[in-house]
């Protein structure tokens, strides 16, 4: 094992892209193009990166929207190694209030100007006349007057509208590269957000994308509104539909310049070499397909498939087309950088896939614990819900191996695809191919039944800031 090329270990979590054609090129690396996450939203599926389980081994989900202290994560075991640990993060989820700030020295939240418990940014940009005032004086003593003062300037006046934190990330790393003390390895953790309803990405990379004859102007005022969808009081076109994936490319254009400045600013610094570099995604997104927008309510691979790219170690330039989790990740990484941590691989459920590695995935596993938002969360957002909608209440787990495409409701609703001939998952065969229905049940009964599921009790409460941010972003709340 080579592990003097993994003196570094870096993580990148871009939000949402699922895989598509211009992500191939992202990078000259190993890329494993069969790669899957364990679930289809930010808090559940970077709780399973963090923790290296499965979400109903961690608790995290829409139930409980905290990730406890009962499993260790990446970023305390390095930690624990010697490791300076660095979060970047650009999603009010993945932050100290969600319980991902264990083990991070560093955590720097790009929403914020000064880094503060309280943001009264929102307020600035939501609230008008007296009811500012009196939110805003509120909760401008909540903490330091002036750092709560500076984060609300920041966000009235100066955030940019077509960047979600990308750039001033970027800027964030150079100055901390060129400042930090190079004796000690370092793990390196950056969410970024820009492919991320709304997409809204610079004019220049939209244009690129657009289809002929739309402007960047006309595709703006083309509706964003997820929730409004899917409750069906906002109606969108076939071709209104084109529009927003070329929007979505644009966005994936736009951060993929970004992550490439990344890796220029290691080689400048003589650190490319030595590290250990992850580019990869919590989830992808439904724009219109199987009749969703967003990344809500379904397990289909539209949410599912995710892009991985692993530079530096053992790992070398091409395409690996094995079943990969996200939650490999861990053991990988700890395999990589020959670290033993035997409490937290007997934690893991994931597989590592060192080139070493004498194990492979037959098959990975999905979950969705709890609808995001709840079917009350919707109503009090768009009004009366259409009877369909309802049919979004309940929980789903989906198994997926090379073949076949299983997804088991909590409300007894089954389906089933055969992903080799049907990959955009139309034609349910659970009727007609009844004998493979009853193996891979049983098979996610069996995967259920081999470990001890999570139990976690308490009401989880969040800041009326972040759920504020959080409803910004499109995630209702209750």
């Amino acid at each position: 094992m080579d592990t003097a090329r993994a003196r570094e270990c870096y993580g990148l979590v871009e939000d949402e892209p699922a895989v598509t054609d211009e992500e191939n090129s992202l990078l000259s690396t190993e890329s494993f193009t069969s790669t899957f996450t364990s679930a289809p939203w930010t808090l559940p599926s970077h709780a399973s990166l963090f923790t290296g389980t499965s979400p109903s081994k961690h608790g995290a989900h829409a139930g409980h929207k905290h990730l406890n202290e009962t499993l260790l994560t990446v970023p305390e075991l390095l930690q624990n190694q010697g490791y300076e640990t660095v979060a970047i993060s650009n999603n009010t989820w993945i932050s100290e209030e969600f319980g991902f700030g264990r083990g991070f020295e560093t955590f720097y939240k790009t929403w914020q100007y000064v880094q503060s418990d309280t943001d009264l940014g929102r307020i600035a940009r939501q609230e008008e006349g007296f009811d500012k005032i009196r939110r805003a004086g509120k909760a401008l003593f909540d903490g330091d007057p002036l750092t709560n003062i500076a984060n609300a300037v920041y966000g009235q006046f100066f955030r940019k509208t077509d960047d979600d934190g990308a750039a001033r990330t970027n800027a964030w790393i150079e100055a901390w590269l060129g400042d930090r003390d190079d004796s000690r390895p370092f793990f390196l953790f950056v969410n970024y957000l820009e492919p991320h309803l709304e997409y809204r990405p610079p004019k220049a990379h939209a244009v690129e994308h657009l289809p002929a004859g739309v402007t960047y102007e006309e595709a703006m005022e083309v509706s964003q509104d997820a929730w409004g969808y899917t409750a069906d009081t906002v109606e969108l076109t076939d071709e209104d539909f084109e529009i927003l994936r070329a929007l979505y490319r644009a966005e994936i254009a736009y951060l993929e310049e970004k992550i490439e400045e990344v890796v220029d600013l290691l080689k400048a610094e003589d650190e490319w070499e030595d590290t250990l570099f992850i580019v990869t995604s919590d989830h992808g997104e439904n724009i219109g397909d199987h009749g969703l927008m967003d990344h809500q309510y379904a397990l289909y691979d539209t949410l599912l498939h995710v892009p991985l790219f692993v530079h530096g170690g053992p790992f070398e330039e091409g395409e690996i087309d094995d079943l990969v989790q996200l939650v490999d990740l861990p053991p990988t990484i700890l395999d990589v950088l020959d670290i033993d941590a035997p409490a937290a691989r007997d934690q893991f459920q994931g597989i590592s896939f060192h080139p070493d590695a004498d194990e492979t995935r037959e098959y990975a596993i999905a979950e969705y614990i709890a609808p995001q938002p709840s079917m009350d969360a919707l109503e009090k957002r768009v009004g009366d819900l259409p009877e369909h909608v309802h049919t979004y209440d309940r929980s789903l787990r989906a198994i997926r191996t090379d073949r076949y495409k299983y997804i088991r409701g909590s409300d007894g609703t089954t389906e089933l695809y055969d992903v080799q001939v049907d990959p955009g998952e139309t034609n349910d065969l659970s009727d007609t191919h009844e004998d493979v229905v009853a193996d891979l049940d049983t098979t996610l009964d069996e995967w259920l039944d081999s470990f001890e599921q999570a139990d976690p009790t308490g009401a989880t409460t969040m800041s009326a800031d972040a759920k504020d941010r959080l409803e910004d972003l499109g995630y209702l709340q209750d």
